[in-house]
Formats: structure tokens, C-alpha cells, sequence
């Protein structure tokens, strides 16, 4: 299954607490041109090492379709980022 939505939220060393909900849909939509070209050097890279794309491709959409449900939990002193797939 496709992720939805992206949720960051971050405390700042001050106390201030920041949320900020990404929903993944449209973003794919504006940056698909950024998207195509990405994936035609990722197939340049496959063909100039040998890899195989579809091998390549495949193991991108299983790692993809693994995200919801992901958290991402990062803390440096005061500062705390928290990132959560659904």
C-alpha cells in the first residue's frame, strides 16, 4: 500500500513544538518531472554497473510499499524530530 501521509513534528531546544503534515499524493504530482529524470539516471546508473533495472525497480517498490507505518524518532540535546509514515 501506497503512504498517504508524511507527519514530522519537532521540539525545539526553546519548548516550541512544530507539526507539519505532508500529504504524499499531490507532492508526487508536482514533483513528477523531477521523478521521470530521476528514474532515467537511475536506469544509466544500472546499465553502467551492471545491475539489473528490473531487479532495481522492483526492490524500490518493495521498499515503497514497506513505509506506512515507519517512525523515524531523532534526538540531539534539546531537539527532537519525530517522522511518521501512514
Amino acid at each position: 500500500m501506497m503512504p498517504f501521509l508524511v507527519t514530522m513534528r519537532w521540539h525545539r531546544p526553546d519548548g516550541r513544538r512544530w507539526r507539519l503534515h505532508v500529504p504524499v499524493l499531490p507532492v508526487l504530482l508536482v514533483l513528477s518531472p523531477l521523478l521521470l529524470l530521476a528514474v532515467m539516471g537511475g536506469l544509466v546508473a544500472c546499465l553502467a554497473t551492471r545491475v539489473s533495472p528490473a531487479g532495481a525497480l522492483r526492490g524500490t517498490g518493495q521498499l515503497l510499499w514497506a513505509l506506512p507505518g515507519t517512525r523515524f524518532e531523532i534526538e540531539q540535546g534539546r531537539t527532537a524530530v519525530l517522522v511518521s509514515v501512514r
